[in-house]
């Protein structure tokens, strides 16, 4: 499967739905957070530094804001729950295992390292206002201050900034 790039919602789409286990292993569904701001969070692999970097960012920028952080990888369930307590996070996990999500939000892209192409997931965020819509997208997210930009975003969609 490749995944054209910048393909998934744009700004001012309604953002796909989905249902998928998270690190607690039971159901997260977008859906369940309508009413709230969602940021929703795409990354290659649990604990890796960028990975772990990225988390703990997302954990301590949005732990006073009231806007839901998921994060999702194709990572299970059992992986999720150990990255998560190994670190203190604060952010729900997803486990995308199958991929379907990185697919409908197109972060499943074509990479390449070391002269060699793989498909993996694209580090990209998503800011999902009450209703469902995407308000902003970041794509070939760097890892360093991206919380925080991200959190200015949120903040000025709920009105705080």
């Amino acid at each position: 499967m490749t995944q054209s790039e910048g393909a998934g919602p744009r700004e001012g789409d309604q953002a796909p739905d989905f249902s998928l286990p998270g690190d607690e292993g039971a159901p997260v569904a977008l859906r369940d957070f309508r009413g709230r701001n969602i940021v929703l969070y795409f990354y290659p692999k649990d604990d890796t530094s960028g990975c772990t970097k990225e988390a703990i960012g997302f954990t301590e920028a949005f732990e006073k804001l009231d806007t839901v952080v998921l994060g999702a990888s194709r990572d299970s369930v059992a992986k999720h729950r150990k990255f998560k307590d190994k670190h203190d996070l604060g952010v729900t996990l997803i486990s995308d295992e199958d991929g379907g999500l990185c697919s409908d939000y197109g972060v499943w892209v074509e990479k390449s390292m070391y002269g060699r192409t793989y498909m993996g997931i694209e580090r990209a965020t998503f800011l999902i206002d009450r209703h469902g819509r995407v308000k902003r997208v970041w794509r070939k997210v760097k890892v360093p201050g991206h919380a925080e930009d991200v959190l200015d975003a949120a903040r000025a969609l709920s009105g705080e900034g």
